[in-house]
């Protein structure tokens, strides 16, 4: 191998993951010259096109898709042995980058964090909130949290916090206007509260019936949000009936200001993992990172 070519790749990598030659230059305190400069010397010493240029965008080739796809976790790897060749001792400290849903973050992070940066001064956590189904190894992520159904199955996944619950709701105002379903069925004719995912799909209606887990048809849709908080209010005024998580809730049905219907057809179902990509060289900011959320979110017994 060629070792003269490793930052030129490091620097084609920083381009990729930021989008564009002035965003990487920042990213790395050099000048967007210099950036484009040893990525085209790495595209002259490869023979290939890895970048479409044009005045306003930036895009990865065929090329450059695949040798961003090996060269991702390379340079991780690479990263990491560093960071383990320069620590000292078993002291957590430096960056831990984390991806989580809204939802769980609000559930089971935000109100904890404060704790954890006193137990870790040394820790800084690198939080990113979004919902879409993240590759924490391509995207360059120490940490995940999402529902055990959507890891892959090559990650290292540690349960944390409860069983969870979706259930389906509506105001009393709404049911007084156009009646409560009777049957799921009903549901299809109803004005119903849709959630949509940042990736762009929309959230299915999981729910049990007869032993079994069933899907809803597609139901009359009056309002698709991808946000959690307007999907909340929407419903609370009355707008139709929505599939919420319990926790982000359960205030409004002890009030009964929202009621709960089907309530026999959503059980529990497992929950939240927290996870990584390997069981090798976990740096102890990582491993000290998963063990204080999984203990701060142990359900009473």
């Amino acid at each position: 191998m060629d070792r003269d070519s490793l930052p030129q790749l490091a620097l084609f990598a920083e381009v990729a993951r930021t989008g564009g030659f002035r965003a990487a230059a920042r990213q790395l305190g050099m000048s967007p010259s210099a950036v484009s400069h040893a990525v085209g010397a790495l595209e002259a010493r490869l023979g290939m096109r890895l970048l479409n240029r044009t005045t306003r965008s930036l895009a990865l080739t065929e090329a450059g898709q695949r040798l961003l796809g090996r060269l991702g976790p390379a340079l991780g790897e690479i990263e990491e042995a560093m960071r383990d060749a320069h620590a000292t001792d078993t002291t957590p400290a430096g960056p831990v980058r984390v991806t989580a849903p809204r939802s769980a973050t609000l559930q089971m992070i935000g109100p904890h964090l404060a704790a954890f940066a006193e137990a870790y001064p040394s820790v800084a956590i690198d939080l990113v909130v979004e919902d879409r189904f993240v590759d924490i190894v391509a995207d360059g992520f120490d940490v995940g949290l999402r529902l055990g159904e959507n890891l892959q199955p090559d990650m290292i996944a540690t349960r944390i916090g409860g069983p969870q619950r979706f259930t389906i709701v509506a105001a009393p105002a709404y049911i007084d206007r156009h009646g409560a379903p009777l049957t799921l069925e009903d549901l299809a004719r109803h004005r119903c509260l849709v959630r949509r995912f940042t990736g762009g799909g929309v959230y299915q209606w999981e729910v049990v019936r007869d032993g079994a887990e069933i899907t809803l048809g597609a139901a009359r849709d009056s309002f698709t949000t991808n946000d959690d908080q307007l999907m909340v209010r929407a419903v609370l005024d009355g707008m139709g009936i929505a599939f919420l998580h319990e926790h982000r809730i359960a205030g409004y049905l002890a009030s009964g200001e929202l009621v709960e219907l089907f309530p026999d057809n959503c059980p529990p179902f497992p929950g939240y993992y927290l996870y990584h990509a390997s069981r090798r060289h976990v740096r102890p900011a990582v491993r000290a990172f998963i063990d204080f959320f999984v203990a701060a979110n142990r359900p009473a017994r």
